[in-house]
């Protein structure tokens, strides 16, 4: 069985995100979606508790994809689980330098991981939870950026934090 991990801050979730999941899904027996906290970034919209609530409506559909949280090492978190490989989404080579540092350092902590680039869909290349934050935060229609089931409640935890 193959395992993977697509770890994020989803705060929120978007139609990227989601892309990403679906066609993990796709390549792979197993998609954990882990809400992970990114301590470089201010405190989020949601809690951990809300993104995960808010993933799991998004991939009730998708039968091989779990939705969890952790609060340490991804390298950690994958010796747990027991998985093959973690999944990133990359929307533009600005992402690569970055996400290629965070791989190399995780297949130092964690030799028998391995990492999985998947390029963001065309549709979605710019698309960001911090666009979503910011275009909702100055009152802009932010329903194309993500899935229908939670548009409502982004928009409201979005507007309470701004």
């Amino acid at each position: 069985m193959t395992r993977v991990i697509y770890p994020g801050s989803f705060d929120p979730i978007t139609n990227g995100h989601l892309s990403v999941i679906r066609r993990a899904a796709k390549l792979f027996d197993e998609v954990i979606v882990v809400v992970m906290i990114n301590h470089k970034k201010p405190v989020g919209c949601f809690t951990h508790k809300e993104r995960v609530e808010l993933i799991t409506r998004c991939v009730k559909d998708i039968p091989n994809v779990r939705v969890d949280y952790y609060d340490g090492l991804l390298a950690e978190y994958a010796k747990i689980k027991e998985a093959n490989a973690i999944v990133k989404g990359l929307r533009a080579v600005s992402d690569f330098e970055h996400e290629f540092q965070q791989a190399l350092t995780n297949k130092e902590l964690n030799p028998d991981f391995e990492t999985v680039f998947v390029t963001a869909g065309a549709d979605y290349m710019y698309l960001s939870s911090s666009i979503v934050k910011q275009v909702c935060e100055l009152g802009g229609d932010v329903s194309k950026f993500v899935p229908p089931e939670v548009y409502e409640d982004i928009v409201k935890g979005i507007k309470k934090k701004g």
